[in-house]
């Protein structure tokens, strides 16, 4: 009975062992992204388990799972999808792009929509494009990649802020720049030298009134939203390594600067300088000839490394980073250290009502930066040095600043060098060189950056939610002159023992955000979505600040940053030592409620509404509140029965009208001219020496916020199958109500009071195309373009004087012309008669004495491009891959006095010169641009056109090149993906400008710090 019993049991257990092995089979598939184009490194696992597998670099996988079962397919930057198991033994799935494709979510701040049920203008990076790029600041990345949006750096400081225009210039003297929201916190400032690049997802750019009324008074310079990365539910963990080392250096010039034996023959020729008193015998043998661009600026080198985890359960998944950045300068003593930590968790409840997120980042960065950039501080500024150092004077000659401060005063340099340097600053770069070996300027910054976010479903269509963020930045700064250095010996006071000095600030900014809101969505009778919601926001910000100096150091004691070295003050001693201290403190706030509505109809109409009330501190009660609002709408025009069978996949036409309001009336930050509206008294001293008071501001309480009218018509459309894709936008955008200085009577002991009055224009267009020329299984070819047009002109102008302008010496400003508009005497050349400077007056008639009051004119030039965009292509051939960004500013005019100084004829003996001045003017060489070495009218050009030059340019902004390592070759690694790629920035440029860098936000340059010329190698590694 036993072994029958036996035999039954052992003959059913087969049985289920058969069953449980025919229900568990063998699934393959290929995964694909919407062009289906097969995507490697998808992570495939069976839901509820931590099984899972990774397509190969053809797409494949292959996993066994049984029937009913659900397999989770995750990327990132893509939307996970849940599959579940079939008959079938092949499943296929193509994932949707969370940032560029077709129907993917579309952010318009406070909500989201996809792309086909979106009213707005808004253009969207991912982090594709952003991660693995050398730039410490992720800003300078976006360059030529947004039409409208221009990005000017003009610096190659490490971590340098970006001067970011969109749509024009909307203001003239308050805040023109867009503003900025990380992962749901606004921030106060563009400072992003402490964020890591590549913990950012995608950054969408804001720019239609459609999109940016809802941010209200914060929103008239468009929004720019950047989402950090996060990790999936259901996937496995994934940890990442990115390396990258760059190599930088100077950008050529086209300056054309003279050798040592050059500068020694034209300074004999004129009979000033070194070169006066060599002969010509002396001077051909002259053995020095010092390029000092070698010894101010260097090749750089930087290391990036970046380690990122990613993982997810069903209901919490998890994306924590870890970076480490060292960016050397190119101008030596400058660099930029940064060290960064982020942890994002996203978290839902099992009925998916309940869904919250955390999104927090620490960094600390350190930067060593030049004083006294884009100034004529000859003993400062680094950048001189380089420029306008002479070239026969030998780095060499350098000991220590006290050897070089005897040499300055009595003319007796080092043994057997002949160079007289009494009181000359032809030993400028010497000096400069002192400076850079003794000086020091750094920046601590500890930054934080902290939100939780938290959502109820209160019913299936009610859903109640909380955003509270906060942005903290503290800096910590010093700036130490040593005791023993040229500039600290050469200013020391008679009777003053200790020289030197050393400056510390401390600013910390606090910036809290809360905002609540209510969202009801439903579809009635499956074609009617209606999504409306309420808000209320509250935002407060905290300043705190403090510097202390302190003059006098003990050399023998003293190291920069630790207090010691300090002299006392002794009250028998004159004044030198007593330290100077300073404090401050500000607090600004703003409270808003707000409402957005949008409907749709068969995803084929949408309309949308918004408007919001702000109240802001700055202003009185009379207008601390005010209102914006918006209205757009869409037709899908695809949709649309008669479209069936064309090639258009999507035509969308949408349209946009609305307001936005500034705040900011003075400058960026918000704590800017807080007590404008009021009138300011201080204390004084008054007749007979007696205690009194006087007014030093006259308040105006009826100042308000500048109103910015925007209406944006766009298209959206994609053909052939999406092989070609873009958008168009027309937009005009108005900003009324500007601050600037109105007149008014005399009998208030003022001229003029700040004020709103005046209006400036911004019309253009702008469009986006991408077209793939090749799109095969092994072989894809993406070329892109985008670019814009802005005209930027006065309406209206308070102000003027009786021709209309308003003269701001080199620049006006008119009705119908640009902001900044240059206001110059028009240049004629060369008098081929005597070699003198010529000029057109106000007439037309030659002369060469130019009168600034009658003589200048509008030029229709500005420092304020018309043009601007980029284009390229991108490459994929099997594992390689390559590309390409070019980007291009047209009509944008600006002072080249680098230029300037090189070519004047004044300081010859002091400063190297460019060679254009060997074919100055003489009686044998009369047709020529550069005056006679004995001009008698310099210094007349000084209100001329002759050194604004044309600063248009095009850049060949990023090239790189690389091949990703397939599945198969990884198998037998821990490996699960391996991509290794070479690249570089600012290759080439094309340009008229003959300078260092054309890229500038600024109208004149004087001796700044260029950016670089990047060389790169990265390797990613995977598993």
């Amino acid at each position: 009975m036993k072994s029958k019993f036996t035999w039954i049991f052992t003959l059913l257990l087969a049985f289920f062992i058969q069953f449980s092995f025919a229900q568990e089979k063998t699934i393959t598939g290929v995964v694909t992204d919407a062009a289906g184009m097969p995507i490697p490194g998808v992570n495939v696992v069976k839901e509820g388990t931590a099984q899972g597998v990774q397509t190969d670099f053809d797409g494949k996988y292959s996993i066994t799972a049984s029937v009913g079962q659900k397999l989770v397919f995750s990327y990132i930057s893509m939307k996970t999808q849940t599959v579940t198991v079939g008959a079938s033994n092949t499943l296929s799935v193509k994932m949707v792009d969370e940032s560029v494709t077709l129907d993917d979510l579309v952010v318009e701040g406070y909500r989201n929509s996809t792309r086909a049920t979106s009213n707005i203008a808004v253009t969207t990076i991912s982090s594709k494009t952003i991660e693995g790029r050398p730039n410490a600041n992720f800003m300078q990345t976006l360059q030529g990649q947004i039409p409208g949006l221009s990005i000017s750096t003009g610096s190659g400081q490490p971590g340098a802020n970006s001067t970011v225009i969109l749509r024009g210039y909307g203001s003239i003297n308050g805040n023109v720049e867009p503003l900025y929201v990380i992962d749901g916190v606004p921030l106060n400032s563009d400072n992003f030298r402490s964020i890591n690049p590549n913990d950012i997802e995608s950054v969408s750019v804001l720019k239609d009134a459609g999109a940016t009324s809802i941010y209200g008074n914060r929103g008239a310079n468009g929004v720019i939203i950047v989402k950090t990365k996060r990790g999936g539910y259901d996937s496995a963990l994934t940890v990442k390594y990115v390396a990258t080392t760059s190599f930088s250096k100077m950008q050529s010039n086209k300056y054309h600067k003279m050798s040592g034996q050059q500068l020694l023959g034209l300074e004999k020729t004129v009979g000033r300088g070194y070169g006066a008193s060599l002969t010509d015998e002396e001077i051909k043998n002259y053995d020095v000839n010092t390029d000092w661009n070698d010894e101010f600026f260097r090749t750089g080198l930087s290391q990036n490394h970046v380690l990122s985890l990613t993982s997810g359960s069903k209901n919490l998944s998890s994306f924590t980073s870890f970076g480490y950045n060292d960016t050397q300068g190119i101008l030596r003593g400058t660099d930029l250290k940064r060290f960064n930590f982020r942890n994002n968790i996203s978290g839902k409840s099992n009925d998916d009502r309940f869904n919250y997120s955390t999104a927090v980042t620490i960094n600390f960065s350190k930067n060593s930066t030049a004083a006294n950039l884009g100034t004529g501080a000859i003993n400062i500024n680094p950048v001189l040095g380089a420029l306008q150092g002479a070239s026969y004077i030998n780095p060499e000659w350098y000991t220590n600043g006290q050897n070089l401060h005897n040499w300055y005063t009595t003319g007796v340099g080092p043994e057997g060098v002949g160079y007289n340097g009494k009181g000359t600053l032809g030993l400028s770069p010497l000096m400069l060189l002192d400076r850079l070996k003794t000086a020091t300027l750094n920046t601590n910054e500890i930054k934080m950056i902290a939100n939780v976010q938290a959502s109820y479903k209160l019913t299936d269509e009610l859903t109640a939610g909380t955003s509270i963020g906060s942005d903290f930045t503290e800096t910590n700064g010093i700036n130490v002159q040593a005791p023993g250095s040229f500039n600290s010996i050469l200013f020391q006071r008679q009777g003053q023992e200790f020289n030197g000095f050393q400056t510390d600030s401390f600013a910390r900014e606090f910036a809290f955000n809360m905002n609540t809101s209510l969202n009801y969505r439903k579809t009635f009778s499956e074609k009617h979505t209606i999504d409306a919601s309420v808000f209320t926001e509250y935002y407060k910000a905290h300043q705190k600040s403090f510097s202390a100096v302190q003059n006098g150091l003990d050399p023998k004691v003293f190291e920069p940053g630790n207090g010691s070295g300090y002299i006392p003050f002794n009250p028998d001693t004159p004044n030198f030592y007593v330290p100077n201290v300073a404090s401050g403190k500000a607090t600004a706030g703003l409270f808003s409620y707000f409402g957005s509505i949008d409907y749709d109809y068969d995803q084929k109409y949408g309309l949308s509404a918004t408007v919001r009330r702000d109240a802001s501190y700055r202003f009185s009660d009379t207008n601390k509140w005010g209102t914006f609002w918006s209205v757009s709408g869409r037709w899908n025009i695809d949709k649309e029965s008669f479209m069936q069978g064309s090639t258009f996949d999507m035509l969308k036409l949408r349209a946009s009208y609305g307001t936005t309001g500034n705040q900011n009336i003075l400058g960026q930050s918000i704590f800017s001219a807080p007590n404008s509206s009021r009138t300011l008294f201080d204390s004084a001293t008054g007749y007979g020496n007696l205690p009194s008071y006087q007014v030093v501001q006259l308040g105006n309480s009826d100042l308000k916020w500048e109103t910015v009218e925007q209406i944006n018509v766009g298209l959206d459309f994609e053909l052939l199958k999406h092989r070609l894709r873009g958008n168009l936008d027309v937009y005009q955008r108005t900003t009324k109500d500007l601050y600037q200085s109105t007149p008014i009577s005399a009998v208030n002991a003022t001229y003029s009071i700040l004020s709103n009055n005046g209006s400036l224009r911004n019309s253009g267009v702008e469009a986006l195309l991408a077209y793939d020329v090749v799109r095969t299984n092994d072989f894809t070819l993406t070329a892109t373009f985008n670019g814009s047009y802005n005209k930027n002109e006065f309406i209206k102008l308070p102000n003027v004087n009786e021709s209309g302008i308003v003269d701001d010496g080199l620049q006006a400003d008119v009705v119908g012309g640009s902001l900044g508009q240059y206001y110059l005497i028009k240049y004629a050349g060369v008098n081929p008669t005597n070699g003198n400077l010529l000029f057109y007056d106000g007439k037309g008639n030659l002369t060469e004495n130019p009168n600034p009051e009658t003589d200048r004119r509008l030029t229709g030039k500005a420092p304020v491009p018309k043009y601007q965009g980029g284009f390229g292509f991108e490459a994929t051939y099997k594992g390689f891959f390559a590309t390409t960004q070019f980007s291009y500013v047209k009509d944008i005019y600006r002072f080249d006095y680098d230029l300037a100084s090189l070519q004047e004829t004044g300081d010859i003996g002091i400063f190297n010169k460019s060679t254009d001045l060997l074919n100055a003017w003489t009686v044998d060489n009369r047709n020529t641009d550069i005056p006679s070495l004995f001009v008698t009218n310099s210094g007349r050009d000084s209100d001329s056109d002759r050194y604004l030059k044309d600063a248009s340019y095009l850049r060949l902004r990023y090239l790189s090149v690389g091949y990703s390592f397939s599945k198969d070759m990884l198998d037998k690694t821990p490996f699960s993906g391996i991509r290794a790629y070479v690249q570089g920035e600012n290759l080439v440029t094309w340009s008229k400008w003959r300078g260092w860098d054309a890229e500038s936000p600024r109208g004149a340059d004087q001796a700044q710090y260029p950016t670089a010329k990047i060389f790169s190698v990265g390797l990613e590694l995977q598993f």
